[in-house]
């Protein structure tokens, strides 16, 4: 092993030493690939609790030296990386000058951060202990937030593009994230409509309150915990779908409330998509 890997094998036993947890990206800031039997799961897979040593990005993060050797063993070429949120305490706010970003002294205090290998900044904040959904551009262009789940390259790391390092300015602290940066940080809340009743819809398919039910469905896809939030919104789609079936709302009002509903758990667009659309079709309902 080269001595910088050596260097960054270190660091990666330091931090998870702090417990933090790491996990090893590809040359080009991704996560590795997921292996075969998890490249297609479905929606009852368990990725906290997946014991595959790189699978689901953030996830497969970890404080046990063992299985971090084994990581970088995988990946002797890739960069560092640390799991945000609360599973390390932290939320890092990830300012790209070369996208627009720029430090909002309103909303960011000063506390511990490192200089990016591109000239960037991360901001390291204390969770605050409520969830921070990880994002690109929400609170303002080239600014993104990397919270639950989510990941940021740590120092001594390479930039793959510049060949300069990050590190850590010296001086500082991780501070209490503030409260007006929560709140930018957070998505919007769910509005869920009053639905009125389509096609052939008879209180006697079971279906009393379509709002109540529909309300229901989508508090189970806002609390669930991390790990179970595409199972749950899977079993949410298939509730919902059931609805749509049975003409107590119509299919887009029905996509509409529960991609909102995803989207604000955290999901990407493509989880969130296919968990609605999965759901529907068990119900034999095109979204």
């Amino acid at each position: 092993m080269a001595a910088a890997d050596d260097a960054l094998l270190t660091a990666a036993l330091k931090y998870a030493g702090r417990g933090w947890p790491v996990l090893w990206l590809s040359r080009r800031k991704r996560p590795l690939p997921n292996c075969p039997e998890c490249k297609g799961p479905g929606p009852e897979h368990d990725m906290e609790a997946c014991g595959c040593l790189v699978c689901h990005g953030p996830y497969a993060a970890s404080t046990d030296p063992n299985r971090i050797a084994a990581m970088r063993a995988a990946s002797p070429r890739g960069l560092l990386a640390l799991r945000t949120g609360a599973a390390c305490g932290l939320v890092v706010v990830d300012i790209d000058p070369a996208h627009g970003g720029q430090l909002i002294p309103d909303l960011m205090p000063p506390t511990a951060h490192v200089i990016t290998g591109s000239g960037g900044l991360h901001l390291y904040y204390r969770h605050p202990g409520v969830r921070i959904p990880s994002t690109q551009g929400h609170i303002a262009p080239g600014v993104d937030v990397r919270g639950d789940p989510g990941y940021a390259v740590l120092p001594p790391c390479l930039h793959p593009r510049t060949r300069q390092p990050y590190r850590w300015a010296p001086g500082h602290h991780p501070v209490e994230m503030p409260p007006a940066l929560v709140t930018a940080s957070l998505p919007a809340p769910v509005v869920v409509p009053e639905f009125k009743p389509v096609g052939p819809y008879r209180p006697t398919s079971g279906i009393t309150s379509p709002t109540a039910l529909l309300d229901s469905l989508l508090g189970k896809v806002a609390a669930a915990p991390e790990g179970r939030r595409r199972a749950t919104l899977f079993g949410a789609s298939v509730g919902v779908g059931r609805m749509v079936a049975a003409g107590a709302l119509s299919a887009r009002d029905g996509y509409e409330a529960l991609y909102a509903a995803g989207i604000a758990a955290g999901q990407s667009h493509r989880e969130t998509h296919a968990a609605i659309v999965g759901g529907f079709r068990t119900e034999g309902v095109t979204p």
